[in-house]
């Protein structure tokens, strides 16, 4: 009669997994002293009767040893160790961390056929024995009393499990003693599912990786039950000599022991003679199957690592968490090839910077060179080479494992001598000149195919992009490359925002009684106490009484200058910390304007989400949902969001909402008049329409609005901007605060990563509407004096209907001036007056 190929008939018998709570095998009981007369009773002769006496002598041994042994109770609440992993918000993996690749399955996810081969070669009697398999156990003894030496072990599946838990591997017969009786004590604590489960789990495949399910997805790319036999037999041999039985490193030897596998299932009829003939015929398919990151996102990756340990301990690390975070997949691709593509242009820009290092590589063969090019970092999109050979026609390079690239003639025509020469020491190097033989460089292709050089940018940059409804990142980019800079530019760095920090202080005017007709003074301020300031505008000219619309679009600094001075510099500082901001890193003087503070990305992010939302103040977060090893949630956000549906709209109804009503949020801190929001918004678009920020308009979206920035020197580059759904800020500059060059401020560098980013993000999306609120009214101001007039010509501004006073033309006031001496860039105007008529601005 036929055999049949299922497991054994105890395997049905269903078993407590480690997420499931189903009904457990009643334990078997089993006592020391039954094993011990059932082994004397049997029928195995002298060894047997050897062995007995030898158990007879360790009677002393058990009587001190059992007390001090662990309690194998333990293994029920088993944490196996499982590395965490980090997923975007549509589910794709970022990142992970830990030293064990390991996903853990539950018995009934195991094929029976993947289980049989494990029986075959490590324990075929395991639905027979108690643990311990005496026959085995003669076997060994008789190659001992043979040989004179361990050279084979009785080992059952149950002593393994015992041994890797709780023992050492080191072979001494006092070892073994005590696992002989631990593993009867795991036997009677456990059912034989609960055992295979655990050992099928905990076993060590080489390469990292443990468990069944781990291993299958390493070496075949496959969950368990798309095995083949040969594959589950391969899988079966590993575990016993997971260096050299390893399909990968060892792939000769680790088919002769598959096939032997094959042969004991074959034999234990779990297959017949033809499927064993195609399972040993079958070729070694093995290759590693490394599950990266399926976006780039390792900063965000290592921010979630960080709050990690930060909350759960060192440990946790190992412990299987799964932490789902607010980036969105698309954005976040968007968002680094936005940076890539702006660092890359500016390189560009300035010309080549010459090779990363230059190696001595005549007559080395291509074995050396490939262990050449592994020293270096690997950088996401780039690909290493070394020049092998220059021509008037372009340059050979090798980029390793035998393949040779060309660098045309055309490809190199860029790299000119840097315009930035005290960035640049190395020699003069234009065209075909540009690379020598022995130079480390970086490739890419371009999209027509061909290869490009593409160095490494020395210039650095930072994207954010949060949802101003609730402050969730969709994409954050703090440099370059992860794997070039550890360093998180859009969070952890702290740089001066130049002229993207003007609109606090402008909003902060607006509630103070100005209004975007009010005039400011574009004229000289020399103030001289301790210390002698001069500001200056950025092209060294005085437009006298401009509008703030104006002055805000064209960023004029004196102007701006002079409107702090006449609100009062503790007033507007009152009013900034309402964004958020720790005015204590905000400077005490009029300088602050001119955003001499210094703030990272995602601060400045969340300062603009004020006026993107309507007036409130929302918190940047990034962490969505934690989940531990069972997949129990131990963390949800439950931001507190801005009104969902009072704001931008599109078409005839709310603006999308993304869930931000869901149970448990709360409505965020209203922190600014609705008003001011929108006038702050229509005075960031006339930035767009007429001023610094015009390359925007190639979006063609009437719902953007922005403003640049640029430090002294053209040090930092910024441009904050948003639409009704995204807040996002980029910055370019040098790590080592170094000058960026002419032409590269706000306006031009970082204004081409934000375009770039919002293209995408934008694209599919409908128009977003922002109706006036309640409390303003339509003035026709006459723009060259500020007041309101009946002339056609005149412009029609909203103002707050409080204010419309103001525009009714000049009645002399009292303006309260402070003393030279008082007045100071790091001191500024301690007190100051509302504009109630245009000569308070004079």
């Amino acid at each position: 009669m036929k055999r049949t190929h299922a497991i054994p008939a105890k395997t049905e018998r269903s078993v407590v997994a480690r997420t499931k709570p189903w009904r457990c095998t009643a334990p078997r009981s089993r006592s020391v002293s039954h094993w011990f007369f059932q082994l004397v009773g049997s029928g195995l002769g002298l060894p047997v009767q050897v062995l007995t006496l030898g158990l007879v002598g360790a009677g002393v041994f058990v009587g001190v040893t059992l007390p001090e042994l662990p309690d194998v109770q333990t293994l029920r609440n088993v944490q196996l160790q499982e590395p965490l992993r980090v997923y975007s918000a549509d589910g794709r993996l970022i990142g992970e961390f830990g030293i064990e690749r390991r996903r853990p399955v539950s018995i009934r996810q195991i094929p029976p056929l993947v289980i049989q081969a494990f029986l075959a070669t490590e324990d075929s009697r395991f639905f027979e024995h108690d643990g311990i398999d005496t026959q085995g156990l003669g076997r060994a003894l008789l190659s001992y009393l043979a040989t004179g030496e361990k050279a084979q072990g009785g080992s059952t599946i149950s002593m393994q499990l015992t041994r890797n838990f709780f023992l050492s591997p080191q072979k001494t017969f006092q070892r073994k003693l005590a696992e002989v009786l631990l593993t009867l004590h795991v036997e009677q604590a456990l059912t034989k599912e609960e055992i295979l489960e655990l050992y099928l789990n905990q076993i060590f495949f080489g390469h990292r990786a443990y468990g069944i399910s781990a291993a299958a997805a390493f070496y075949y790319g496959k969950p368990l039950d798309r095995l083949t036999i040969a594959e589950a037999a391969m899988l079966a041999g590993i575990p016993k000599a997971p260096s050299t039985n390893n399909p990968l490193t060892n792939p000769e030897r680790a088919l002769e022991r598959r096939n032997y596998i094959l042969g004991r299932m074959l034999e234990l009829g779990y297959i017949d003679a033809a499927q064993y003939a195609a399972a040993v015929a079958a070729p070694n398919t093995a290759q590693a199957h490394r599950r990266g990151p399926e976006i780039e996102a390792d900063y965000v990756a290592e921010m979630a690592r960080a709050e990690i340990l930060r909350f759960y301990g060192e440990d946790a690390i190992h412990r299987g968490y799964r932490v789902t975070t607010t980036i969105e997949s698309r954005l976040q691709l968007a968002a680094q090839e936005a940076v890539r593509t702006a660092l890359h242009q500016y390189d560009r820009r300035h010309g080549y910077r010459g090779p990363e290092a230059t190696l001595e590589i005549a007559g080395l063969p291509e074995s050396e060179l490939d262990a050449r090019l592994e020293a270096f970092t690997r950088v996401p999109g780039l690909t290493s080479g070394l020049v092998t050979q220059v021509s008037s026609s372009g340059a050979q390079v090798y980029i390793g494992r035998g393949e040779r690239v060309e660098l045309t003639r055309q490809a190199l025509s860029w790299s000119r001598t840097q315009r930035n020469l005290t960035r640049w020491q190395g020699p003069q190097r234009r065209g075909p000149d540009a690379v020598a033989v022995g130079d480390l460089v970086r490739l890419r292709r371009s999209p027509k195919g061909d290869w490009q050089l593409t160095p490494i940018p020395s210039v650095s940059g930072a994207l954010v992009s949060l949802d101003p409804r609730d402050g969730a990142v969709r994409a954050l980019v703090g440099g370059y490359a992860f794997s070039d800079s550890k360093f998180n530019r859009a969070v952890d760095m702290r740089r001066q925002p130049g002229s993207s920090f003007k609109p606090f202080v402008y909003a902060a005017a607006l509630e103070r009684g100005w209004t975007p007709a009010s005039l400011l003074r574009d004229e000289a301020v020399k103030l001289t106490g301790h210390q002698h300031w001069n500001p200056k505008n950025a092209d060294h000219r005085e437009l006298g009484p401009i509008s703030m619309r104006r002055a805000l679009a064209l960023s004029r600094n004196l102007a701006s200058i002079n409107l702090l001075q006449s609100i009062g510099l503790k007033q507007a500082q009152d009013y900034i910390r309402r964004f958020g901001f720790d005015t204590q890193a905000l400077p005490l003087g009029l300088s602050m304007v001119l955003g001499t503070g210094e703030l990272s990305p995602v601060k400045l992010a969340e300062g603009y989400a004020v006026f993107a939302n309507g007036g409130y103040h929302v918190t940047p977060y990034f962490i969505q949902r934690i989940e531990d090893g069972d997949g129990q949630v131990v963390f949800e956000a439950r931001p507190a969001c801005a009104c969902a549906d009072c704001w931008y709209k599109t078409g005839e109804t709310s603006a999308t909402t993304r869930g931000l009503t869901t149970q448990g949020q709360g409505l965020a801190e209203r922190v600014i008049d609705p008003r001011t929001a929108y006038q702050m918004t229509s005075l960031l678009r006339e930035v767009i329409e007429r001023g610094t920020g015009t390359r925007a308009k190639r979006l063609e979206r009437p719902d953007i609005v922005g403003k640049t920035g640029t430090t002294n020197d053209i040090r930092d580059s910024w441009f904050a901007g948003y639409q009704a759904e995204f807040v996002t800020v980029t910055w370019m500059g040098f790590d080592d605060f170094g000058k960026l060059g002419r032409g590269e401020e706000g306006g031009r560098a970082a204004i081409e990563m934000w375009i770039d980013f919002m293209e995408q993000a934008l694209a599919g999306r409908p128009v977003a509407r922002l109706d006036p609120p309640s409390g303003l009214i339509e003035v026709r101001v006459d723009p060259a004096q500020g007041v309101e007039t009946n002339a056609k010509d005149g412009v029609v501004e909203l103002v707050q209907e409080e204010y419309r006073d103001t525009l009714q033309g000049p009645k002399p006031v009292r303006v309260v001036r402070p003393n030279a001496d008082d007045v100071r860039p790091d001191r500024g105007v301690p007190q100051g007056s509302a504009p109630r008529v245009m000569d308070d601005l004079f």
